[in-house]
């Protein structure tokens, strides 16, 4: 049966994973056994994907990034260049916590800027927006803009990557897409 991704020649693809019909995997990444890739997502180069990872549809992965064993991405999530996720709180060299590892959900929609460190154990919400560097040590909430070492939130964002201004009845919309949106006791949702 033909393969229906594209994988560059010095690409490892170990046997026992699943890579979706149209994804693209580039110059010198390692996708392992066990792990499940979307259809249409990029692979950049020099990326690693562990045994157990799951990328959803459309994600975009690019150069430079590990993604451990306990990480989810859903749908449309970007991964910026050099960006870091862990797996496990209180890592050793000499102690294996193969058993410890923190789970890590992605949402749909997420972005996590180049630099920036996911410790485990956390939700990145839905259509949020990590800034480049920031180090993420909690949850972080749908289409929430943070930013800084401890990440903290400084706004919130449109699902087009716009920061939203929210008027005096707590209205915002996306400059681009034209899109509103409302913000509910520090909660934001896209008006339908």
């Amino acid at each position: 049966m033909e393969k229906e991704y594209f994988a560059h020649e010095t690409a490892i693809i170990d046997d026992g994973c699943k890579i979706g019909k149209g994804t693209k995997i580039w110059h010198f990444s390692h996708i392992m056994s066990g792990s499940e890739i979307g259809e249409n997502c990029n692979i950049g180069q020099n990326v690693v994907i562990s045994p157990g990872v799951k990328l959803g549809k459309n994600v975009k992965v690019q150069n430079n990034v590990s993604i451990y064993t306990g990480v989810i991405c859903e749908d449309d999530v970007f991964l910026g260049p050099s960006m870091v996720f862990t797996n496990i709180i209180n890592p050793r060299s000499a102690i294996i916590r193969k058993d410890s590892y923190s789970a890590t959900l992605v949402e749909k929609g997420a972005s996590i800027g180049a630099n920036s460190t996911i410790v485990c154990g956390n939700k990145i919400g839905t259509y949020s927006f990590i800034g480049a560097g920031a180090v993420v040590t909690k949850e972080v909430k749908p289409y929430a803009l943070v930013i800084g070492n401890p990440a903290r939130q400084t706004g919130w964002m449109s699902e087009y990557g716009h920061k939203l201004r929210f008027d005096s009845d707590g209205i915002a919309s996306c400059p681009e897409s034209r899109e509103k949106y409302r913000i509910t006791d520090g909660e934001v949702s896209k008006i339908i």
